[in-house]
């Protein structure tokens, strides 16, 4: 089985990508969403963990091989650089959100040398935003961003676009596309429910497909 749809089953299997188009999701922005993504509950899941980290582990060699250092995302994405830097045997470490205003009020945590090639571990893309920011403080800090390896991504027109001025490559494990696919082979949703969930992906602010 491809990797990517093992990761799909995986995340359906745990609930860490819940699908409910019927009774959407509302998100912090106000978007409404027929999906629910929480990859924190892969680290409470042993086998599935090991699946994730081992295909993390495989985009960074296949995709970034020249890496040097590992850098998460705070927070979900700190635990799966730590783990994958482990099994690689290589440095870790992570980017807060805003620098910390105590001690020596760092923002990047971990040792970084100007000129390091960095590949940054993130669990989840929807639009882009967060992990562009942690891409240009490594940036700002002198070190060589190869790129994202991340678990999964919405595939929105709007992260794909902000990723690609931001000169960003990410590989992801899966994608919005092959987990509806799956979800609707496994009978987690109906077959025709995978049209209005790709019509959400692309164009999130239209509310159309929640009626049909």
């Amino acid at each position: 089985m491809d990797l990517s749809r093992q990761i799909a089953k995986d995340l359906l299997s745990i609930k860490a990508v819940f699908f409910r188009p019927e009774e959407p999701f509302t998100w912090a922005s106000g978007i409404k969403s027929p999906v629910y993504c929480d990859n924190r509950l892969t680290l409470t899941a042993p086998e599935v963990r090991n699946d994730v980290e081992n295909g993390l582990m495989q985009i960074v060699r296949e995709n970034y091989p020249d890496a040097e250092v590992l850098m998460g995302t705070s927070t979900a994405g700190i635990a799966h650089a730590a783990i994958v830097g482990h099994m690689m045997g290589l440095p870790m470490g992570y980017v807060r959100s805003g620098a910390k205003d105590h001690g020596r009020q760092n923002q990047i945590e971990g040792r970084l040398e100007p000129g390091q090639k960095v590949v940054v571990i993130e669990d989840l893309i929807s639009t882009g935003g967060s992990v562009i920011e942690v891409v240009e403080v490594l940036r700002e800090a002198g070190a060589e961003v190869l790129g994202v390896a991340s678990i999964f991504t919405y595939g929105m027109k709007k992260g794909l676009d902000r990723l690609a001025a931001a000169e960003v490559k990410n590989v992801s494990l899966c994608n919005f596309d092959v987990i509806a696919e799956v979800a609707a082979e496994e009978g987690y949703i109906p077959e025709e429910a995978i049209a209005r969930l790709i019509q959400f992906r692309n164009n999130p602010s239209d509310e159309s497909w929640i009626k049909k």
